[in-house]
């Protein structure tokens, strides 16, 4: 089969140039998800709390306990989609629900979901490009009042839902209605205000008249203890002069200002305040630190700013954008006094502050709303073991062309991840589910963990990366500590976000953690994670292994008590991959090295009797009426062209010509002219027949299981290809020597 047009192919318009090629696919993926960073958003604490699935517990009985039986209440919510298709989610009734999307019904509770809600209902639900509303109608009953809901898929997709109407653009969560008798005539649509609903809407969006009397700080946090806390805005000086930028207003109980960490006021009690300042053309941060000290009485402050600010030339800005909150000033707080953290330190948005408790970060000047990071991007910035190795491509390309450009998006995406990795993991305790990193924050696989941490750890040794050590010292313990393992200490999975992923042992499973536990040995000097490492390729080797064809079983079912039988080829690729890091990192006077070395030897020349006639292998190995795929050819290319370098293979030869063939079959047949990658089988599931691999096992475009692979794939042949040339011109310049 073909893939594209054979016009199309990268190698009819760069030549068979690896570079060229390496550089097209690179290009193609950084300008397809350029650096952008997270998404900050309002939360309101009176909404509904996310469950570790990342669906939302609308339990109505909680929020409307005035509700009578026969009620309804209406839950309402907005999703964006950057494409018409079809989102998985699902529902546990606690009452009747009817849900609607975009005004259409799709969905009524039957009796059974309605009477035993621990029965969980997958609902596939049909959105089109940008907004859609979703409305849940539920009914109040004497035995419940509400329900669970959203994704099905919180691994891939957590699905952020968001506040619709006009009134409170971008905020996180659902809107839920007052209790009415009877349903109402005209459905909420998105753009409505809240009033032209007809429905009063919860949680409340704006402070009383009495509240919005008080100061900043009493309003927000209270007047119940004395008590430190900050603000925080950023001064931007529009127009460049000579004039002072003066900053007046009025504070109760003490307050202190700093600019760009210098203060510039401070008084110990309620007063009015004059500060000016030299207009520096730009942005400096300005920290409000106030402090009560009497209990019950006010403090804040307000700056006498907004009325001519463009005509003065400067104006204050949010430090960071929170969509949902148009106000400057972000608040943290609070903290006892004596044992604030200081000025300097709080002018940062990736770390929880120490108040003698929970800990604390960012909220905003409206009841309740706290600020929150959100990660909205489908690549940059995320954490899952497909971009971990489609990173690891990127960087090493880039260390080997010289594009630094590379190995600094790698780094960026990957610090973006770790630096806020205890926010995340107290995002998560405090809300029910973090808004960004949601495998790093809730690692319940070595999926979750291990191929990601492995690249981590390979772009930790170019430099420090923000959070990276501690980020890498939590995957070992989890590891080592708290992954399951069987008896004889092997790897399987028993937990897991699929009912098919328990008691089940996966070949995959090998890169999802030796490569990691190598370089993590390797950082630590502890050699025993090596020794792990080695012994998990010998178990899976003694439950996986098909000696007559001397390939491996995808999968092992405990339940069923034996191998699936089936060589699916990425399955088998992430072996031979996987083994190939762990030989180029072990001692070669380690005990197990001669025995992983002739597996090694096993398995390449198994799988050097099933390359496909155009040089790609089949995404079920020995099954020729397969398509096709590359991720797995592309580890073949990998481990072939590495023990060609190292020496591992006794007769290169046949080895040396597969990894050709299979470079020229790729970049001929699943690699376009624009760095599109074709032909790479999507994640799995498992079975016992080879038809699921061949027939309902497809393949996407792009995907990030093989555009990283293809660049590892062509960085190790640009290295064989350079070392047999210079071993020519050795061996050429020796024979002359004679």
């Amino acid at each position: 089969m073909r893939y594209f047009h054979e016009n199309e192919a990268i190698a009819s318009k760069v030549y068979d140039s690896i570079p060229d090629i390496l550089t097209t696919v690179a290009q193609r993926y950084i300008g397809d998800h350029p650096k952008h960073s997270f998404l900050f958003r309002a939360y309101h604490q009176g909404g509904f709390r996310r469950r570790g699935d990342y669906r939302y517990d609308l339990n109505l009985n909680e929020k409307c306990v005035e509700a009578r039986a026969g009620q309804y209440v209406y839950v309402w919510g907005k999703l964006w989609s950057e494409q018409n298709t079809t989102l998985s989610t699902g529902l546990n009734c606690y009452s009747p629900v009817t849900i609607y999307v975009n005004g259409e019904e799709v969905f009524k509770s039957e009796l059974l979901q309605e009477l035993f809600p621990e029965r969980r209902t997958q609902i596939p639900i049909s959105v089109n490009y940008g907004w859609n509303d979703v409305l849940l109608c539920f009914v109040k009953t004497e035995v419940g009042f509400g329900g669970i809901y959203g994704t099905a898929s919180f691994k891939n997709f957590p699905l952020h839902f968001l506040t619709p109407g006009a009134d409170r653009q971008g905020q996180e969560g659902w809107l839920y209605s007052e209790p009415v008798d009877e349903p109402v005539v005209s459905l909420p649509r998105d753009g409505m205000t809240e009033e032209e609903t007809g429905l009063t809407w919860y949680p409340r969006r704006g402070w009383t008249d009495e509240e919005q009397s008080m100061g900043s700080f009493a309003r927000i946090f209270g007047t119940e203890k004395p008590a430190v806390a900050y603000a925080w805005s950023r001064l931007d000086v529009t127009l460049p002069g000579t004039s002072p930028v003066i900053l007046k207003g009025r504070h109760d109980g003490a307050l202190t200002l700093y600019v760009d960490g210098t203060e510039v006021y401070s008084a110990g009690s309620s007063g009015n305040f004059r500060v000016e300042l030299p207009r520096r053309y730009g942005t400096s941060d300005l920290v409000a630190k106030g402090e009560i000290q009497a209990v019950g009485g006010s403090w804040g402050f307000t700056l006498e700013y907004a009325e001519r600010s463009d005509s003065k030339g400067w104006r204050l800005k949010s430090p960071h954008p929170v969509a949902g909150c148009s106000n400057p000033w972000l608040y943290t707080g609070v903290f006892a006094p004596g044992a604030e953290p200081s000025h300097a330190d709080i002018v940062r948005t990736d770390t929880v502050f120490d108040d003698g408790a929970q800990g604390v970060y960012w909220r905003v000047d409206l009841p309740d709303t706290h600020v929150r990071p959100y990660l909205e991007n489908t690549h940059y910035g995320k954490w899952n073991y497909p971009l971990g190795v489609t990173l690891l491509g990127l960087l090493q390309t880039g260390q080997e062309l010289g594009r630094d450009d590379y190995i600094q998006y790698v780094r960026q995406h990957i610090e973006l991840s770790t630096s806020f990795d205890r926010y995340g993991l107290w995002d998560r305790e405090g809300y029910g589910a973090a808004g960004i990193n949601n495998q790093l924050s809730a690692i319940d696989s070595l999926d979750d963990c291990g191929s990601f941490g492995s690249t981590l750890l390979a772009a930790m040794e170019l430099g420090d990366i923000r959070g990276g050590r501690d980020t890498a010292d939590r995957i070992g313990g989890y590891i080592t500590d708290e992954q399951e393992r069987l008896e004889d200490g092997a790897f399987y999975r028993v937990r897991g976000s699929g009912e098919m992923r328990q008691e089940t042992m996966w070949c995959d499973d090998l890169y999802m953690s030796t490569p990691f536990l190598m370089r993590y040995g390797q950082l630590t000097g502890d050699g025993t994670y090596w020794d792990d490492a080695v012994n998990q390729f010998l178990m899976f080797r003694k439950y996986l292994y098909l000696p007559e064809q001397q390939i491996m079983s995808h999968v092992y079912d405990f339940v069923r008590g034996r191998a699936t039988g089936i060589p699916w080829g990425r399955g088998n690729g992430w072996v031979l991959f996987s083994l190939t890091e762990l030989l180029s990192i072990l001692p070669h006077d380690h005990v197990k090295r001669s025995e992983l070395l002739q597996f090694y030897r096993d398995l390449s020349e198994g799988y050097l009797a099933l390359q496909g006639e155009n040089g790609l292998w089949h995404q079920v190995l020995n099954r020729p009426d397969s398509y096709e795929e590359t991720s797995c050819t592309s580890m073949f290319i990998y481990a072939y062209a590495r023990g060609i370098r190292e020496g591992w293979l006794e007769q290169p030869e046949p080895y040396l010509e597969a990894v050709r063939k299979g470079w020229y079959g790729m970049t001929r047949l699943s690699i376009d002219y624009k760095g599109n990658i074709y032909g790479v089988c999507r994640g799995s599931g498992y079975s016992f027949t080879a038809l699921y691999y061949r027939d309902d096992l497809g393949w996407n475009l792009n995907d990030t299981h093989g555009i990283g692979i293809v660049l590892l794939a062509g960085i190790e042949l640009y290295k064989m290809n350079q070392q047999l040339r210079e071993a020519h011109i050795d061996s050429s310049v020796t024979a002359a020597q004679r």
